[in-house]
């Protein structure tokens, strides 16, 4: 197949990856070629060379209008429409099979609706007025879309239209080696934000006598001066943001990873990945942790509880762990299920058009 996969673009498609979507988009991509399939990546111009990358911005917009000060900003809103514009123009007119849209904006959708352009829709996130209601209004037989938990397909509904499936994010365990036995120490990883829960998971781990590693980017500064920094010491540690061999060594090398979600988290990558490497997990009910996670954690609903469950989880046998990921969330697996979805929004379309031509006959 001729794949247009199109990404978001506030941040780009590279390592050190800024949270788990673009780690998702980039892991998709390579994996889709891997498969034989003739790929473009629509991205900002700054993402990795190695892909396929078609520019729609040179750079990504959140190095040019920051989320945090332009979120409601008509102009942020005008250079993604611009973009996506510019992308479903050079998608209709290079004649690809399917588009494979991560945006999360609603302007493809509305035109591949138009267009009679196959398409397949992750909703990564949950419903917010703008997507839901492009999701609502384009119900095309060969609109397509796939959510990442049956949890967040719950969220969604009735909105999600009964087209839409659950292909579990998948990931590359070659990256993410099986480390036999944890340091001793916790893990916590992801975007330096409040809706992650950076401080909370310091709090536990202190309360447990956990020394804890902190990695990845700092997404909101105000936080991390305000309640990270603070929360610092010789045993909790900030190691900045990672990416590759490093981050895969310094997450599989813990006893156990602390996930603190403020939100219904979608999927939550970092959980996969750790339990590839063997590390088990205490976490927070929130969204699809539970799902994802399944017996290779400890779940609380209180962050009063986490500190308990830091160190039942690290007693938890690592084995499992990797063979859980191994079983339910391998590249493999995810990009047979994008597959499947490509190719009914294919049928659907060519089906559509067959008994167009035959109402004209």
């Amino acid at each position: 197949m001729r794949i247009a996969v199109v990404a978001h673009l506030r941040y780009p498609i590279a390592p050190p990856f800024m949270g788990g979507m673009e780690a998702h988009c980039h892991g998709l991509t390579r994996a889709l070629v891997a498969r034989g399939h003739d790929v473009t990546l629509f991205a900002s111009g700054d993402s990795d060379p190695a892909l396929p990358v078609r520019a729609l911005a040179p750079r990504h917009h959140e190095a040019v209008l920051p989320w945090a000060l332009w979120m409601d900003a008509p102009e942020l809103s005008e250079i993604q429409d611009i973009a996506f514009e510019q992308a479903a123009t050079i998608i209709a007119q290079e004649g690809f099979d399917v588009v494979h849209n991560n945006t999360m904006h609603p302007t493809l959708l509305d035109w591949a609706s138009r267009a009679g352009q196959p398409m397949v829709t992750s909703l990564h996130i949950p419903p917010f007025a703008g997507l839901a209601d492009s999701v609502a209004r384009n119900t095309a037989p060969w609109l397509r879309e796939t959510l990442t938990s049956h949890a967040h397909l719950a969220s969604w509904w009735p909105t999600t239209p009964p087209s839409a499936t659950v292909v579990y994010n998948g990931i590359d365990t070659t990256l993410w080696p099986f480390i036999a036995q944890g340091n001793g120490r916790a893990v916590w990883c992801g975007r330096v934000t409040p809706n992650k829960g950076t401080a909370v998971a310091i709090d536990a781990a202190k309360a447990q006598g956990f020394a804890l590693d902190i990695v990845g980017p700092i997404d909101c500064m105000d936080y991390f001066e305000g309640e990270v920094a603070p929360r610092l010491d010789a045993d909790r540690v900030y190691h900045g943001a990672l990416a590759g061999q490093a981050l895969a060594q310094k997450i599989g090398s813990a006893s156990v990873l602390i996930a603190t979600p403020m939100w219904e988290e979608p999927f939550g990558l970092v959980n996969v990945e750790a339990m590839a490497c063997g590390v088990p997990i205490a976490a927070l009910d929130r969204g699809a942790m539970r799902e994802v996670i399944g017996d290779c954690g400890v779940i609380v609903q209180d962050s009063a509880d986490l500190a308990g469950a830091i160190a039942i989880a690290a007693g938890l046998p690592r084995t499992a762990c990797r063979q859980r990921v191994e079983r339910l969330f391998s590249l493999g697996s995810m990009i047979d299920g994008y597959e499947a979805a490509y190719a009914a929004a294919i049928a659907a379309r060519r089906f559509n058009s067959s008994n167009t031509q035959a109402a004209l006959a």
